[in-house]
């Protein structure tokens, strides 16, 4: 079955949605010295994709689905201790949808700017965008993965001069992985159709929120988180 073509719109880092000035945490641990090369960023992208992105790809393939985005928005707080992070959710979520809204006009959006001023957490208005674009969850399951790995390796390029074929390579071998995770999130999203929000995953990365809220204090970055 072919890909769809918006997917691969909605995937394209080089949509204006902000997420380009993210590092995914990478600016921090690389500071820390937690990632120092390819091996590295494979492990830091190994664990954020297990814990963080399988929450937010569940997020959005719910949203995708057609649940409440408020509610998922509430369990998107809940999952999310740093402040700093939901801060960032947020305006993030903001600048998707005013793109979204550009690419794919549809009502449904424009009810979600009107309602929800202060916007919604990421990958909730991802989902959104996704059935706005014809997408299934599946499909806005694999873009948030995607990103959630994407950002780092783009962002460790920049931060360590790392050579761009190791960056991808990284990618490339963990593309298997972002394809079972995606059907988990799936899974998720389905039994969430029926129990509510609640039954969505909840993986912590204590770290990544430590490091978020460092990261913030910091007086001088190449990336807001």
């Amino acid at each position: 079955m072919p890909l769809p073509a918006a997917l691969l719109v909605l995937a394209d880092g080089r949509l204006p949605a902000g997420g380009h000035a993210h590092s995914g945490g990478a600016e921090e641990a690389v500071a820390d010295g937690r990632v120092s090369g390819p091996a590295d960023l494979y492990a830091y992208c190994l664990g954020r994709a297990h814990t963080t992105g399988l929450v937010a790809a569940s997020l959005a393939a719910a949203a995708a689905d057609g649940l409440d985005p408020l509610a998922l928005d509430h369990a998107a707080d809940a999952r999310t201790p740093s402040p700093a992070l939901r801060a960032a959710a947020r305006r993030l979520g903001r600048q998707l949808l005013r793109a979204a809204r550009a690419a794919w006009p549809d009502p449904a959006l424009d009810a979600v700017a009107a309602r929800h001023p202060r916007g919604l957490h990421q990958p909730v208005v991802l989902g959104l965008t996704a059935r706005a674009a014809g997408l299934g969850p599946a499909d806005a399951a694999a873009a948030s993965l995607y990103e959630s790995v994407g950002s780092p390796a783009s962002a460790t390029v920049r931060l360590l001069s790392l050579d761009p074929l190791d960056a991808t390579r990284v990618l490339a071998r963990l593309a298997p992985v972002l394809d079972t995770l995606a059907a988990e999130a799936v899974a998720h999203a389905a039994r969430a159709r029926t129990e509510g929000p609640d039954a969505l995953p909840a993986r912590a990365a204590p770290l990544l929120d430590l490091a978020a809220e460092h990261h913030a204090r910091r007086p001088h970055k190449l990336f807001t988180t």
